[in-house]
Parts: structure tokens; sequence; C-alpha cells
């Protein structure tokens, strides 16, 4: 069995990418306690209420059981129309948290915009996750979260996890068809989009006063963000793009062969090394035999929950093995044990693979509003959903287009405009920030970023993976960067001392 530290690291490792791999989970209603590793806004009666512009916020604290401490903060609604076209029609009452820096001497007038991962998280719930790296940044400026409409306490829209393990398109659009319905009475799923997010962004920035801002996205977000500084470049003073998504991209079935080269890199860190190769073998050789055996019988598995300790018993499938290693890839620590895991399995000791892998679900099924992210992925993506032959043999195979094409099938749609997929241009100063193990986003989509961008610059972070501002010496650069709004100008030597992550070839870690 791994120890107990092994554990806590892979817990606190787990994050999200642009498009979850079940689609469909479960999320609190809004004003509902939050659970899982969404924040809580709680309210706080000592100290009393802040206007920015024109808006009054009242003191409250954003906290999350994946950081240390909780944040103090002040906390907000905003009401916007559902549809702008029908301003009498229903609105929605955007979440909206404001960090202010303790001191207000040098207060520079251009807020930072954190643009939430997804699509379908919340930036309340994200944001104490990479506080620390805004440490630098929040001395002088004001950090603002909105919840993006659809998600957190913004018209939150998710529905009930389906019951079984069908995953035929035919399953799934019936689930997409009984949520659709289930929220009806409370959104018009057509006007949750990229394009509807981005108009409420401004008319924050508007409300609370700021002439310009500074977007920060990860993500999902840097597809807002690119979005943001196209419809409203005079507003925009910088972006940060963390794991860039291009304008120019279509999600499609982008997952499959992504995936699959970031394992190469990653498994090399194995295989190159003599000690995990003599002990572990070739971990993609076992990865793609493990999941024949799997697709062609899944076992039944007897494991120790990793939460409750308690002995438990479920089926372990290849979507499950598949949905595993696609969420450790995010993230080297805790990828360095997936050779491990492949080879006990391998050699039919299953128990920690299981065990990890339901550990893994409950850490996320609270984290995305599925139904926001289907309006926004069937209204944006949806002719790109479709089978590639040459991806049938990839860990994800093309299941999970297929999944979506056929939820989107039923899903209302909104409006895209006509040049929504065309890359972004002009002068905005731009960090480009990419992992070069990222499963999701791998370096060449920040390359093709910064080509249509003369004053952007891209980072690529060695042995990193998804979301990456926090790596290494990256928020000093993260911080500079708002300050001068000169990418170019950056000293990224420091970076060089990032170190590959080492495979685990015990469940104690990897060799001195």
């Amino acid at each position: 069995m791994m120890s107990r530290k092994t554990r806590t690291i892979l817990a606190v490792a787990v994050v999200a990418g642009i498009v979850g791999y079940r689609l469909m989970r479960p999320a609190p209603e809004p004003h509902a306690p939050a659970t899982g590793d969404q924040a809580v806004a709680t309210a706080t009666s000592a100290a009393k209420p802040l206007k920015l512009g024109t808006l009054v916020f009242t003191p409250c604290s954003l906290s999350s059981p994946l950081s240390r401490d909780s944040l103090e903060a002040h906390c907000t609604t905003f009401e916007v129309p559902e549809d702008r076209a029908n301003p009498q029609g229903r609105r929605i009452a955007l979440n909206i948290a404001w960090l202010a820096p303790e001191k207000q001497t040098d207060l520079q007038p251009d807020p930072v915009f954190f643009l939430a991962g997804g699509p379908g998280q919340a930036a309340v719930a994200s944001y104490p996750q990479v506080d620390a790296a805004f440490n630098e940044v929040r001395k002088h400026r004001n950090v603002i979260l909105v919840d993006q409409r659809g998600t957190g306490h913004s018209n939150l829209l998710a529905c009930a996890t389906p019951e079984g393990d069908d995953m035929s398109p035919a399953a799934m659009r019936g689930e997409a068809e009984k949520c659709a319905a289930q929220l009806a009475p409370k959104a018009d799923l057509r006007f949750y989009t990229t394009t509807d997010a981005v108009a409420d962004l401004d008319a924050v920035r508007a409300a609370i006063g700021a002439e310009k801002i500074n977007l920060v996205g990860v993500s999902y977000g840097t597809r807002v963000a690119q979005q943001y500084a196209m419809r409203h470049p005079q507003a925009t003073r910088s972006i940060v793009l963390d794991s860039v998504v291009p304008n120019t991209l279509q999600l499609g079935n982008i997952f499959a062969r992504n995936l699959d080269d970031a394992l190469a890199l990653q498994f090399a860190q194995c295989t190159q090394t003599p000690s995990c190769k003599d002990t572990l073998g070739d971990p993609r050789v076992e990865l793609d035999a493990l999941l024949a055996r799997l697709r062609a019988q899944p076992l039944t598995v007897r494991y120790r929950d990793a939460s409750s300790g308690e002995e438990r018993e479920d089926e372990l499938r290849a979507e499950t093995v598949a949905g595993l290693v696609r969420m450790y890839a995010y993230m080297p620590v805790a990828a360095a044990l997936l050779p491990k895991l492949i080879h006990e399995a391998s050699n039919g000791r299953y128990e920690n693979l299981m065990a990890l892998a339901q550990m893994l679900q409950g850490d996320m099924k609270d984290s995305m509003a599925m139904g926001m992210q289907l309006s926004v992925v069937c209204s944006e993506d949806n002719g790109s959903l479709l089978a590639n032959q040459a991806d049938a043999g990839t860990v994800l195979g093309n299941q999970m287009a297929q999944g979506m094409a056929a939820m989107c099938a039923a899903w209302p749609k909104g409006h895209v405009p006509a040049d929504f997929h065309q890359p972004l241009t002009g002068t905005v100063p731009a960090l480009v920030l990419e992992g070069e193990f990222d499963p999701v986003t791998p370096p060449r989509y920040g390359e093709e970023v910064v080509k249509t961008l003369p004053n952007g610059r891209l980072l690529v972070l060695r042995g990193q993976g998804h979301n990456v501002i926090g790596a290494g010496c990256m928020p000093k650069l993260f911080a500079q960067f708002i300050e001068k709004a000169d990418a170019k100008a950056l000293d990224g030597t420091c970076l060089e001392k990032l170190n590959y992550v080492p495979p685990f070839t015990s469940f104690n870690g990897w060799e001195p």
C-alpha cells in the first residue's frame, strides 16, 4: 500500500482541465454549503461594507480545502440581463469577490481579473488555490473574481450524475436531454456562452469604475481573456494566458492526441532511467495491455477507500483507468506515480489504482458546472466534435468526442460571432505560459498565439504540466509583467532551475 504522504500529495495535485473526462457531474445549488474543492464565501460582520465604483461590497472570507488559509475579501452580486437583446427579461445575479491590498498606498488603478478554467469552474472557488502566485500583484492592485454565468453562485447550471456506466452516444444524448429539461425553468441555455460572459466582465469593469483591466486566464479562462481583448481592446491593459487555448482552436478530439503526446514525454522519464525501466518496464506497453484487457472484460476489485479507510468493491473499467491517467497527467508530481500504478495492475494488483481512481472521482465531482460547460462547447465547438480514426489506438480513443457530439445534438446552442475563431491580433501586452508536459494545451498552442501578438512572449516551463503560474519563480515574473506590461523585458533565466519530477519506483517515492 502507498504511504499516507503519497496519497496526500496526489489528492492536492488533482486539477481540472478544459473539459472533464466524466461529462456530467453534480454540483451544489446556489447558496447551498459548498463541498469538495469548492471555495466557500462566508459573510463577516465585523468590518463595514466598502464601495468600489457603484458596487457595494460586504466583508467575506474565501476558503477552500486545497488552500491553507482563508482569504479576507469583500463580496457582492451584480445583476445583468440573461439575454441582452431582451433587457426586461430574466436577470442573472453575478457573484463577485474583491480582494483589496492591505495597504492603499501606491494603489494602481487597473485591477486584475482572474478567469477560471473548465469551462465550468467558478473563479471564487478556484482562486484560493492560486492565491500564493498573486502575493506580489496584490500589494498594489485589486483582484476581482467573477463567477462566470452558469458557475458557482452565478445561476449555477449543474445536473445529477447519470446512473450506471453506459457511456454510449445514445445514453449520453439521453443524459443531455434530461439535464436540459431540468435546467430549463431557471435558464435559457443559449445565453451561457463565452461571448455572453465577456459582456458580463465588461459590465463589471464599468460598474467598479476601472478604465482598464488586466486579465489572468487559466486553461479555458484563456479563451475568455482572448475574446475580451478582441471585443474590448481599449479596456485591456494586459493579458496573462496560462495553459492557453488558441482562439483558432476548436476542441474536437484534441484531448486524445495531446494526452498521448504528453504521456510519451512523461513515461520517457521512466524508460530513460535504468532503475525505473528495470523495475517497472515500459509504462506505455503495459498501459495498452491493461486497457485492452479491461475493454474485453471489466474486473471487480476489492480495495480500501482512500478517504474512509473502509473496504469497498467496485468494477474497474478501461474508462476508469483512462480517466485517472488523463487527470494525473495534468501534474508531474501525480504523473510520477503512473508507471508504478500501471505496473502493479499489470501484475494483477489493482487495489491502489482502483482506490486512487475512486478518490479522484470524489475530488472532481463538484468542480465543474456541466450545464454551463455544454452551453459553451456545444455553441462554440460543435462542428469539430468528430471521431478521428487516427486516434482509435490512443488512451482516450474517440469515446470523448463521440459522447460530447451526442450530447450537443440535444443541447440548445447560442450565437457565436463570425470572427470568434480568428486569432487574437493587436498590440496588447501578453504573457503566455505553457508546461512542457501539458496533456491538454501543449507548448505549440502558445507558439501559435504569440505569432499574432507582437507584444507577446511565450515561456515554456521545463517538466511542468497544466496551470503553471505558481511554478518556481513564475510568480515573481508574473508580478513583474503586471507591473510593467512588458513581457519581452522579463529575465526568465530563473525558470532554468525547474527540475523534472523523477518517476516513483515504489509507493514510498523515487530513488535518491
